[in-house]
């Protein structure tokens, strides 16, 4: 697939693509939730473009172990304001939520993409995609936020995350999004131990062979404080590097959180094996 359809915008595929974080809220694992603060959150967004990225990703609900449920209505109180402001910034945004009501919203203020961590399971989440033209991430979660790191377990970690992602597809396919409009994520951390998460970023190559473009989230989530030994306001190093290797196994989009260090590093990547 040579290109990813987001709404109105056509972004190549030909280089890896960095979708840039922006949390919303006040309980974001990473550190960086900026909350109802709607121009901290905004001027937070500003800056990952001017660094480079090519997809933004607001989130006004944490999926981290363990957190509380938003309300819709809360949700979309964080989300809307933020989303009214940048919908014209010149790339596509990404809203992250598992909740209809707020892909309705989102959707008819301009968003062009869904990231849902649900892969749009909820009853009427796939029709509230379809409805619209944009671009839907799929993402792998054993069990839900609240319970998923509770002694996740998998007989064959890879075919099981492959084979969920291939069948969630298929069904947005059958309920008439077209392909070039799905993204597939594995889900690190989601229901994952250190293991599985290793064994999905080493058989990458295997869940970018499913068709679709393959997003990696890996930036500053516990697996890489578990290898370093490193607090999360200290992972960024090794997010670049996670980042860099998955590109190398197929990865098309990397989600991060230090957009311009994540696109030099790229760019060294892309000239050295390009030249």
């Amino acid at each position: 697939m040579s290109a990813l359809h987001c709404g109105r915008f056509r972004l190549s595929l030909d280089r890896p693509l960095i979708m840039g974080i922006v949390n919303l809220t006040p309980d974001s694992f990473s550190g960086d939730g900026v909350g109802d603060d709607v121009a901290r959150a905004i001027a937070h967004a500003r800056v990952q473009l001017e660094a480079g990225a090519d997809i933004l990703d607001l989130g006004a609900e944490s999926s981290r172990p363990g957190a509380p449920p938003v309300a819709a209505r809360d949700e979309l109180a964080r989300l809307l304001p933020v989303l009214r402001a940048l919908r014209d910034c010149g790339v596509p945004v990404s809203i992250d939520t598992i909740k209809p009501e707020v892909m309705r919203a989102a959707l008819a203020e301009g968003a062009a993409m869904i990231n849902d961590i649900a892969a749009l399971t909820a009853p009427g989440a796939i029709e509230a995609v379809a409805a619209s033209d944009a671009a839907v991430c799929l993402m792998h979660m054993q069990n839900d936020p609240h319970t998923m790191q509770q002694n996740p377990h998998y007989g064959d970690v890879v075919a099981e995350v492959a084979a969920f992602l291939r069948a969630r597809a298929a069904a947005c396919e059958a309920a008439g999004i077209d392909g070039s409009r799905i993204v597939l994520d594995p889900g690190f951390g989601f229901g994952k131990t250190l293991e599985h998460n290793l064994a999905l970023l080493r058989a990458f190559p295997d869940l970018a062979a499913l068709g679709y473009p393959v997003l990696a989230g890996l930036s500053r989530k516990s697996m890489l404080g578990a290898i370093t030994g490193r607090p999360v306001e200290q992972r960024a190093p090794a997010s670049i590097a996670a980042a860099m290797l998955a590109v190398q196994k197929g990865a098309a989009i990397v989600r991060v959180h230090d957009v311009a260090a994540t696109k030099d590093a790229l760019s060294v990547l892309n000239t050295v094996e390009n030249k």
